[in-house]
């Protein structure tokens, strides 16, 4: 049974409230349409129409099954779709987060280009990055992993820097405790997150590192917008927690946080097709990594100690 054709035929009908009227929309004869509702009815077991009366009326079953078979229909349409497109253009899409360096991004096209493999790019946030991997919008994506086992290792820190600690000193959380003096201390000053970081392993390996550090869990909040989150970060009034290249691009001073179990992982992944599992070059991944801010294996690892420290102190922390 061709189910798409049965289907059309079973909502055309439901729609028309014709078998005739139907049959001329779907350009097919008569006969052969009740035949295909009534090969219908003998799949699900039930009448779909009730043919006692002068006008088909639908039965309560064919009403109940009437928004399944238009989203099985509209299913087909997308998917025919997207097969079209995809022979029209051998363009293929990379989803990528959305505080890329541009001039970076600039090369990863110019070397597809070069490779013979056209790309896209679409700043996206992490979830819809990788959904676009399963219906088929996206051909290859930077996924968020753990960074101790990312294929490439994004360093996050403090912008502005607190402190004068721009440059190599990494900063601890518990540095931004308000120190005790004379006078009433200075209330901490609130860290922004931005929405490649506020998943839900990222967002909770944060929070448990801010009970460590005794500060208050209000004081880490989802930044609204770029734009904004980057306004009160260069306006004084918060930290932005973000990737080095970012922050100097934007004319802020930053600081590695000490913490590397915070950083960002990413890991290139591409589109299966059908059972096989889908293969991203090597190239894209190396040219992607300049575009995110990862830096060679290990050298991201610690501001304090080798790869092997870093990777136990990662385990102990989960």
């Amino acid at each position: 049974m061709d189910l798409l054709a049965h289907l059309e035929a079973y909502v055309a009908a439901v729609e028309e409230e014709s078998f005739s009227r139907a049959a001329d929309r779907l350009g097919i004869a008569q006969p052969l349409l009740s035949r295909r509702v009534k090969t219908l009815e003998e799949h699900f077991g039930g009448l779909l129409f009730d043919r006692s009366r002068r006008q088909v009326t639908t039965t309560g079953l064919g009403l109940h099954l009437l928004p399944y078979a238009r989203d099985v229909l509209e299913s087909a349409r997308r998917l025919r779709g997207a097969a079209q497109a995809s022979r029209r253009s051998a363009v293929r899409t990379v989803g990528v987060p959305a505080d890329c360096d541009p001039a970076a991004l600039a090369r990863v096209l110019r070397v597809g280009a070069e490779r013979g493999t056209p790309l896209a790019v679409r700043e996206l946030p992490p979830e819809t990055r990788a959904s676009g991997l399963t219906d088929g919008t996206l051909q290859y994506a930077l996924l968020r992993t753990p960074p101790e086992g990312a294929a490439l290792r994004v360093p996050l820190g403090l912008a502005p820097a607190p402190e004068d600690r721009s440059g190599e000193r990494p900063v601890h959380l518990e540095d931004l405790r308000p120190r005790r003096g004379r006078g009433t201390p200075a209330p901490a000053l609130p860290v922004l997150v931005l929405t490649e970081d506020q998943g839900p392993q990222p967002s909770d390996r944060l929070r448990r590192a801010v009970a460590r550090a005794g500060l208050p869990e209000t004081l880490v909040r989802p930044a609204v917008s770029t734009a904004a989150a980057l306004a009160e970060a260069l306006a004084g009034t918060a930290v932005l927690l973000c990737a080095e290249p970012f922050a100097r691009r934007n004319g802020a001073s930053w600081a590695p946080l000490a913490d590397v179990s915070l950083h960002r992982g990413h890991t290139l992944r591409a589109a299966r097709h059908g059972q096989r599992p889908g293969r991203a070059p090597g190239w894209l991944a190396s040219a992607l990594g300049a575009a995110v801010g990862a830096v060679p294996d290990g050298v991201a690892a610690s501001p304090e100690g080798d790869g092997r420290e870093l990777r136990t102190r990662l385990a102990a922390r989960g």
